[in-house]
């Protein structure tokens, strides 16, 4: 709402300096007060978007979470009414694999559950409600997690071996902890073009006879000079240069260069965006 009142405020300012500038003369006078409106307008428009993002990510993730309860709730009905008709040793192998099966996706909401909360944590942006949405989530995992305990203890009253899922849950974990740190990690590398050429970053290919040649990341590039970065961490990364070129491919609408003469930083206003055509950021500067 405060928003909406700027913004309003801002229009009609805007509306009074066109009539008073338009009146009688053909040369128009300068209106710093209109600039600077339009400035705090468009401020206001990049974080609505930036914050309309983050939600977005955040809807996709707690859908997958419910997603996941919604199995593993299909699931439990099938383990229980598999063990309450029939012989449930011929059932075994079944019985194993749907356990295994709803040990697994708990897994991955516990491991989404996590990276919610350090993303809300690490971010810059006040979104009202989500703190109470991320802990309900973890108390329908934990009140999930007694379900399954007790589930496991039935299934073993029945004679079913089931001590080595145990050992298989934590392996998925793991395996879970280091694929999810794997796709949270991205790598930049900053320097004048002199620089990056000298350590095989960079190249200049194509042109002729000097003409027109084009700077490319070198296809065997030294990783060894790049810096590493945790992308739900990384909001902004320090340039401090004059001049500043991307040669790496990423969304224009996922960042924006901050300051000008020196260009200050880079803010990443759309991490998932930002990196999802290269995982290397590669920054020339002048």
């Amino acid at each position: 709402m405060k928003s909406f009142k700027i913004l309003a405020a801002a229009i009609l300012l805007t509306i009074g300096s066109l009539n008073f500038t338009s009146c009688g003369d053909k040369e128009k006078e300068v209106n710093p007060l209109a600039d600077s409106l339009q400035s705090v307008n468009g401020d206001l428009n990049g974080k609505l978007s930036e914050k309309e993002a983050a939600m977005q990510e955040f809807i996709s993730s707690f859908n997958e979470i419910q997603e996941n309860l919604n199995a593993i709730k299909e699931k439990e009905k099938i383990v229980s009414n598999v063990s309450s008709h029939g012989d449930v040793k011929s059932k075994e192998d079944q019985i194993k694999e749907d356990i295994q099966s709803i040990y697994d996706l708990m897994s991955k909401n516990k491991s989404r559950i996590s990276s919610l909360s350090k993303k809300l944590k690490n971010s810059n942006l006040k979104l009202e409600g989500l703190e109470k949405m991320i802990e309900n989530l973890q108390n329908s995992i934990n009140l999930k997690d007694g379900e399954i305990a007790d589930l496991k203890a039935k299934m073993e009253g029945l004679n079913i071996e089931l001590s080595n899922l145990t050992t298989n849950y934590q392996e998925v974990e793991a395996e879970v902890a280091v694929k999810t740190e794997e796709i949270n990690t991205a790598y930049y590398a900053i320097g004048t073009s002199k620089e990056l050429k000298e350590k095989n970053v960079i190249s200049k290919e194509g042109g002729f006879i000097g003409i027109g040649k084009t700077t490319k990341v070198k296809t065997d590039f030294n990783k060894e000079y790049f810096t590493k970065v945790n992308i739900e961490q990384t909001s902004s990364i320090n340039i401090g240069a004059k001049k500043v070129k991307i040669i790496t491919t990423h969304p224009s609408s996922s960042y924006k260069l901050v300051g000008e003469k020196p260009v200050e930083k880079i803010e990443i206003t759309n991490a998932k965006e930002f990196w999802s055509a290269s995982k290397y950021l590669v920054i020339i500067i002048d």
